[in-house]
C-alpha cells in the first residue's frame, strides 16, 4: 500500500480519511434537531470503555451507521448518539493491580476508544454524549432507585446469593452462566447476605405480553419468555404437626398429587435448619445442606450429576389422604425456585423417579394411557391420561383434573390455583466501589430512610483504598459513611453497596433524548418526541440482562407518567459474532484482530465494507485478511471508474445499458439496506454496477457517466463514508454527499425492451427465442410458430394446443 500515493490510479487511502475526518469533527454534520419529523432513531449498545474496540464493536457500529446514514439521506431527522457504560469491575480491578484509580482507567479508555469510532467514520451526534461514572448522570441513577422505592419496587432481604470469589461481589442470576461469573468465569457459590432488589417479578406478565409487539429476532423473545418462565398450576400445603405449620409446594401438575409418596425441600428452604433441630438425624442434614449450598446451582441440577439427599426423619400429612410423607432435602431442588419444596411423585416425573430409585421410596402410577404397563414401572409417565387410585377424582382426565384438584385444595383452605415464575427478583447490590452509591441511610432509629432528593448526588468519595479482598471500599471510607439521620437528626451510616451497572445501562437511551436536562432524568417532552428506539443493534447474548432489565425500567417509568412508551426498542437487530480460524476472537486463542491495524493496511472503508459484505448481518462473520485486501481493491476500482475521463460523445445504446444499471441498482440498495437488512447483497449490487459502469466507459458520452458516478457515489456513502465524500468533491459537487438526498430512479427503466423467454416442445425446453418484453400470449405464439428453429422441431407435425406465459414460456403439445 505504500506506494499508493504516487500511483496516479490509485488513492492514498490515510490521506483521504484523515482530511474528511478532520473536517467532520470542525463542522458536525450529524446533529439531530427535537422535534423535527419524521423521526427516526438509531442506537447501538454502548460500549464497556476496556480501551480498546474489537472487532465485534466494529461490526455492531458499521451495521448502525450504514442505517443512519441511510435514513438520514433518505429524509429522516436521524438520532444516533453515543456514550459509554463506565462504571465496572475491570475498572476497578485495574486499579487494584496498578495502584491508580478506577476513574483515571476509565477517562483515559474513552478518549482512546472515542478516536477510535472516529477514525471509523460513524456518523454520530457526539453533543449528546452520556458517560456513566459522571456525577451527572448517576445522581439520576439515584433518582431512578429512589422512584422504585417510592412506588414498593426497591426493597431490602436476607438473601442467599450468588456470589463471586474473584470479583469479590453479588451476581444477578441472569450473571451467572453455567454456574460461573459472567465476567471473569469464576466459579459461582451461594453466600448468606442482605441485599437490595428491585421487584421485576411484579411486571413478569406484562413482559411477557409486550414481547408480542415487538419486532425483534423470535430466538431472543423465546429467551425471554423461558427466563420468565410463566407456570401455571396450584400451590399445595403438606402439614408438618411436629411443626405446627405446612410445607407448601408449587407444582404444574396437581392432577398426580395422590401419587405424591414423599417431599423434598431445597438446601436453601428456611424450614431446614428447624427440622433438623428438632430430627435425630440434625446434624447430618445440616452438613449436607451445607455442602449443597456451596455449589452452583448448575452443578446441581445438571443432568449429569447424581440426585442425592438426606432424609430428614421427618413427616408431612398428604393434605387429602393425611398419609405420612417423608420429608427429604435433595440437591436437585432449588431454593429460589418456585417454593423451594416440592412433592416427590416417581411415577410421573423423571428427576424424582431417579431419586426414588436410588433411595428405594415408593412408586405410585395415578395417571395411566391406554398403553400404560401394569405396576411395577420401570420409568416415570409423563404424559396425559386417565386418574387412578386417586380418590374422588378417579377417572377423570388429566388436564380436568388440575383444576379440579386445585379447587378442592382452596375449599379445604390447604392451596388452590397459581401462576409463577422463574425469574426472580432483580438483585442489584454489589459490595464494590466504582458503581453507583444506593441512596439510603441506615439509622438505629429510624430504619432505612431514603437520601432526601435535594443532596443527590451522594458522590463516590476519591480517598478509598483498593485491596481486591473483603468488603467494599466504601466500607472503609469512615468519614464518607457516617452521617447524620435526615428524618431524625441522629447518627446513622450510609449504604454502602453500589448498584449492579446494568442500572445504568437500563435508561440511557431515555438520557439522550434531553442529555443537557439538569433537573429530571430526562425531559419527557423530548423523550415522548424520540421515544421508542426505532432500531436497536447489538449482541444476542443480552437477550435477559441488559434487553429484559431496560423493558421493565421503561415499563416503571411509563406508569409513573414519565414516558408514553411501555416498551423501549421497537426493532431489534440483533448482530452474529466476528470469529476467526472458527473460533470467537480471544487473546488466549492468539487470534484477535485489532481493528487499528486493519485501518491503518487498508483504510476504515476498506474494514467497514468488509464488515457488511462477509456474511447476513445476524450471522457469524469469518474474518479474512483477503476478505479485506478485496474490498480495499473494489475502492480502488471505483476510484479509477470516478476520475477517469469519459468521451464527450458516445454510443446511444451503451448510456440507455448504463441508465439501466443505475436504475437497477437504486432500487436493489434501497430495498436491501431500508427494508431486508441485506447488507452483503448491497455491497454486492454496487460491485456488480462499478463492473457495468468500468465496461461501458469508453462507449458511454460524459454527460450520462457523470451523472451515473454520481449515484455510484450516493449510493456507496453510507457503506464507504470517506471515499465517498472525497470522490463527491472530485465530481466538483457542492456541500458533503452525506446530507444529499438518497437516489432515486425511473421504474420506466427498469422495463426491459426484450426478453429471453423458452420454447417447450410437448413440455421439454428445445429452444429460447427472445421477444419484446411486452409481447402478449396471441403475439408470443405467432412469433413462436414462425421462428425456423420451431418449424425444424416440429417437422411439420400439426400444433394441437398452444400455452403461452408472457415473459417466461411457449409450450407447443403436438401430436
Amino acid at each position: 500500500m505504500g506506494s499508493e500515493a504516487q500511483n496516479p490510479d490509485r488513492y492514498s487511502v490515510r490521506a483521504v480519511e484523515e482530511r474528511w475526518q478532520r473536517a467532520w469533527e470542525s463542522q458536525p454534520l450529524y446533529g439531530a434537531a427535537d422535534g423535527v419529523a419524521p423521526k427516526f432513531y438509531c442506537l447501538e449498545m454502548f460500549p464497556y470503555p476496556s480501551g480498546h474496540l474489537h472487532m465485534g464493536h466494529v461490526r455492531v457500529y458499521t451495521i448502525g451507521d450504514l442505517l443512519a446514514r441511510f435514513f438520514r439521506m433518505n429524509g429522516y431527522n436521524v438520532l444516533h448518539p453515543m456514550g459509554w457504560d463506565a462504571f465496572g469491575l475491570p475498572a476497578e480491578n485495574a486499579a487494584i493491580q496498578a495502584g491508580g484509580h478506577p476513574e483515571a482507567y476509565t477517562r483515559a479508555n474513552i478518549a482512546h476508544m472515542k478516536g477510535q469510532m472516529q477514525r471509523l467514520g460513524l456518523s454520530l451526534d457526539w453533543r449528546r454524549e452520556v458517560t456513566t461514572c459522571d456525577p451527572e448522570y448517576y445522581r439520576f441513577n439515584q433518582e431512578l432507585f429512589l422512584l422504585l422505592y417510592e412506588r414498593g419496587l426497591a426493597y431490602r432481604r436476607a438473601a442467599a446469593v450468588n456470589w463471586c470469589p474473584s470479583c469479590q461481589t453479588v451476581l444477578a442470576n441472569e450473571q451467572v452462566i453455567e454456574g460461573r461469573c459472567w465476567r471473569c468465569d469464576s466459579v459461582v457459590v451461594k453466600k448468606d447476605l442482605v441485599q437490595w432488589f428491585f421487584r421485576i417479578t411484579a411486571y413478569a406478565d406484562r413482559l411477557l405480553e409486550g414481547l408480542e409487539r415487538l419486532d425483534w429476532p423470535n430466538a431472543i423473545k423465546v429467551q425471554q419468555q423461558n427466563w420468565i418462565g410463566r407456570s401455571e398450576g396450584a400451590v399445595i400445603d403438606f402439614p408438618v404437626p411436629d411443626l405446627g405449620q405446612a410445607v407448601t409446594v408449587f407444582t404444574t401438575r396437581p392432577d398426580t398429587l395422590f401419587g405424591a409418596t414423599y417431599l423434598v425441600l431445597a438446601p436453601e428452604h428456611p424450614l431446614v435448619p428447624e427440622l433438623a433441630r428438632r430430627s435425630p438425624r440434625g446434624e447430618e442434614v445440616l452438613a449436607f445442606a451445607d455442602e449443597q449450598r456451596q455449589l452452583s446451582e448448575s452443578q446441581r441440577t445438571a443432568e449429569t450429576t447424581e440426585k442425592r439427599g438426606v432424609f430428614t426423619g421427618m413427616f408431612a400429612r398428604h393434605p387429602f389422604t393425611d398419609e405420612a410423607l417423608p420429608i427429604w432435602v435433595a440437591n436437585y431442588v432449588l431454593g429460589d425456585y418456585g417454593t423451594g419444596a416440592v412433592m416427590g411423585v416417581p411415577a410421573h416425573d423423571e428427576r424424582d423417579f431417579a431419586f426414588a430409585a436410588r433411595y428405594g421410596l415408593a412408586v405410585r402410577p395415578v395417571v395411566v394411557a391406554p398403553d400404560s404397563p401394569p405396576p411395577p414401572w420401570t420409568e416415570a409417565y409423563v404424559g396425559p391420561g386417565r386418574l387412578v387410585d386417586s380418590g374422588p377424582f378417579t377417572g377423570m382426565d388429566s388436564e380436568a383434573a388440575k383444576g379440579a384438584i386445585a379447587d378442592a385444595l382452596a375449599e379445604r383452605g390447604l392451596g388452590g390455583r397459581r401462576v409463577t415464575y422463574r425469574m426472580r427478583d432483580w438483585l442489584i447490590s454489589r459490595q464494590r466501589y466504582w458503581g453507583t452509591p444506593i441512596p439510603i441511610i441506615h439509622c438505629p432509629q429510624c430504619g432505612t430512610v431514603p437520601v432526601p432528593r435535594s443532596e443527590l448526588p451522594v458522590l463516590l468519595p476519591k480517598d478509598v483504598a483498593f485491596t481486591g479482598r473483603g468488603a467494599s471500599p466504601l466500607a472503609g471510607a469512615t468519614a464518607w459513611r457516617r452521617v447524620t439521620c435526615p428524618a431524625c437528626g441522629g447518627p446513622a451510616e450510609r449504604e454502602t453497596d453500589t448498584m449492579d451497572t446494568f442500572v445504568d445501562s437500563s435508561w440511557y437511551y431515555l438520557r439522550y433524548t434531553s442529555p443537557d436536562e439538569t433537573d429530571r432524568l430526562f425531559d419527557p417532552d423530548r423523550a415522548r418526541f424520540w421515544m421508542p428506539v426505532d432500531l436497536y443493534v447489538g449482541g444476542k447474548e443480552h437477550a435477559v440482562l441488559h434487553l429484559l432489565y431496560s423493558r421493565f425500567i421503561t415499563k416503571v417509568l411509563h406508569d409513573a407518567g414519565l414516558v408514553p412508551v411501555d416498551e423501549p426498542f421497537q426493532r431489534l437487530l440483533a448482530q452474529g459474532m466476528v470469529v476467526h480460524g472458527g473460533a470467537k476472537m480471544s487473546k488466549s486463542k492468539g487470534n484477535v484482530v485489532s481493528p487499528e491495524d486493519i485501518i491503518a493496511t487498508y483504510g476504515a472503508d476498506a474494514a467497514r465494507l468488509f464488515i457488511l459484505f462477509a456474511a447476513p448481518y445476524d450471522k457469524d462473520l469469518e474474518w479474512s485478511d483477503q476478505g479485506v485486501e478485496g474490498c480495499y481493491r473494489f475502492l480502488q476500482r471505483v476510484w479509477r471508474l470516478v476520475t477517469a475521463p469519459s468521451p464527450r460523445a458516445g454510443d446511444p445504446a451503451a448510456a440507455e445499458r448504463v441508465r439501466r444499471a443505475v436504475a437497477r441498482t437504486v432500487k436493489k440498495v434501497t430495498e436491501d439496506v431500508g427494508e431486508r437488512r441485506s447488507f452483503n447483497t448491497a455491497v454486492a449490487a454496487l460491485m456488480e454496477l462499478t463492473n457495468v459502469l468500468t465496461a461501458e466507459q469508453a462507449r458511454t458520452e460524459s454527460g450520462v457517466m457523470r451523472e451515473a458516478a454520481t449515484t455510484l457515489v450516493q449510493l456507496l456513502a453510507p457503506f464507504a463514508p470517506f471515499l465517498a465524500e472525497e470522490l463527491w468533491h472530485r465530481l466538483g459537487r457542492d456541500g458533503s454527499v452525506h446530507t444529499t438526498r438518497w437516489p432515486t430512479y425511473d421504474p420506466e427503466l427498469l422495463r426491459e425492451a426484450t426478453v429471453e423467454v423458452a420454447v417447450q416442445v410437448n413440455g421439454r425446453v428445445r429452444t429460447r427465442l427472445v421477444v419484446p418484453a411486452d409481447a402478449g400470449p396471441s403475439e408470443l405464439e405467432a412469433l413462436a410458430l414462425a421462428d425456423e428453429r420451431v418449424k425444424g422441431l416440429l417437422d411439420g407435425r400439426p400444433v394441437a394446443k398452444v400455452v403461452a406465459i408472457p415473459g417466461r414460456l411457449v409450450n407447443l403439445v403436438v401430436g
